[in-house]
């Protein structure tokens, strides 16, 4: 295939997924990257208002935690929100509580979700006006490394089950 001049590619590899981050959880800790190292982190970003897919991907993210069973303790649900205006530390505790007892919600201001957005690949855009707005928002679940790097994405599925699996397989590959 031929290539414009300046549009060959430079190389191969896996792209730049993540980085580091300061948020606030939904008990209103200050938190960054680090103080999730030692454990997995599988990572969705929604928001607390979301009529469908939200919450059915959180559900089936603590499905699959509970599919593993003793497993799946080494794996930290992280829910980010793209919806800051509304989703406060308070919004996200009693949110992420309907999901699985270890999910830690997390929010920040607009610049702070902007960033770690752009660190993961978030495509994120507030829909509509007055307060009934919708985020549209990427729906792609993310499992990163002990160390904060990236092992593998996951696009929306409703099966707990091969997600269970796959994040088997991942881990057991990737470290």
């Amino acid at each position: 295939m031929a290539y414009p001049p300046g549009r060959q590619p430079t190389g191969t590899g896996t792209a730049l997924v993540g980085g580091p981050f300061t948020l606030v959880d939904h008990t209103g800790k200050r938190v960054t990257e680090a103080t999730f190292r030692g454990k997995y982190m599988l990572i969705f970003f929604g928001f607390t208002y979301c009529p469908d897919i939200c919450p059915t991907e959180l559900q089936v993210m603590s499905a699959a935690l509970d599919e593993l069973g003793a497993a799946g303790e080494a794996i930290q649900p992280i829910f980010i929100t793209v919806d800051p205006e509304r989703d406060s530390p308070e919004t996200m505790q009693a949110y992420v509580a309907n999901f699985h007892p270890r999910m830690v919600g997390l929010t920040g201001s607009l610049e702070e979700i902007s960033a770690v957005a752009k660190a993961y690949r978030v495509y994120f855009k507030k829909s509509g006006e007055g307060d009934a707005y919708l985020m549209d928002h990427s729906s792609i679940v993310y499992l990163m490394d002990k160390e904060g790097k990236f092992l593998k994405h996951f696009t929306y599925s409703a099966d707990a089950k091969a997600l269970a699996k796959s994040l088997s397989e991942a881990i057991e590959a990737g470290g």
